[in-house]
């Protein structure tokens, strides 16, 4: 295996002619060592060429965490094709709402920056749909990835981006590899600065975690499941306030917090209060 600098962001692309594109631009090398999956690198991205469906989607994200997802709050973005039943073909979108169509359930990436691309939402299948009877993105991998990678990081630093590759116009049968490397190419500018965006949000969460962690550590008794609690809340404050620190002394000063469970309810009271538009 290479050795490689801890990575900050991972892209998973289900297929070779998604990522092509992407290691292209990204000069990303392959570390011929790995052999479960393609795997890419640069000094700061690996990208994960996991295979076609849910559970290849889910095996390739768990199983590179494993071996490289080390960095603290590491970017997690899935890049590839869906399908829509109007859409232009090539268009690019950032999905805000991901349904598993087998479970039914629903997850929502939370987005808090100004993305260079519509938002919409995508629903996740287990086979190719070839009719164009939903209102809604179409594809094969978002809601695995999803559920897979928010083991490993923050909601605010993981997110699907889709680039329409199939309509009622235009259906499924006639998508070529080279036309789906394409259609992502053209895309590579608007990826970058989504990249860039979420780069920027892990460094604001990372950098006043560990010493308001630890603060809060010595001064209230947190159960271990508790401490998970604190530092997913303090992640998600962060990236919401873009790192404005929690107004915490008054409430110090008033004795109005007495335990971890207070600090995690209020916590949580003031994260659903922050008002957040694009």
């Amino acid at each position: 295996m290479m050795q490689q600098p801890l990575p900050r962001i991972f892209i998973y692309a289900a297929l070779p002619c998604e990522a092509k594109p992407l290691v292209e631009h990204f000069k990303l090398k392959k570390d011929t060592a790995v052999q479960p999956f393609a795997i890419y690198f640069n000094k700061d991205t690996c990208l994960t060429v996991t295979g076609l469906g849910k559970s290849s989607m889910a095996a390739g994200v768990a199983y590179s965490q494993a071996l490289f997802g080390s960095a603290p709050h590491p970017v997690l973005v899935n890049i590839g094709i869906a399908g829509h039943k109007h859409h232009a073909v090539g268009g690019l979108f950032l999905v805000d709402k991901i349904t598993d169509i087998d479970s039914q359930k629903s997850y929502y990436p939370p987005l808090v920056f100004m993305p260079p691309c519509p938002t919409a939402n995508v629903q996740t299948v287990s086979r190719p749909q070839l009719n164009y009877d939903r209102e809604h993105l179409c594809d094969m991998e978002a809601s695995a990835f999803y559920e897979t990678a928010v083991r490993f990081s923050t909601g605010e630093l993981i997110h699907c981006l889709k680039v329409v590759s199939d309509n009622e116009s235009s259906p499924a049968e006639n998508i070529q590899p080279k036309q789906v490397a394409q259609l992502i190419a053209a895309h590579v500018a608007a990826i970058e600065t989504i990249l860039a965006e979420l780069s920027h949000l892990a460094t604001l969460i990372t950098a006043p975690e560990s010493k308001l962690f630890g603060e809060l550590t010595q001064r209230y008794h947190f159960t271990v499941s508790e401490q998970g609690q604190l530092k997913n809340q303090l992640s998600r404050w962060a990236a919401l306030s873009r790192n404005q620190a929690p107004e915490f002394e008054t409430l110090f000063d008033q004795a109005q917090l007495h335990k971890g469970k207070d600090v995690l309810a209020w916590l949580d009271r003031q994260i659903n209060n922050i008002e957040f538009s694009l």
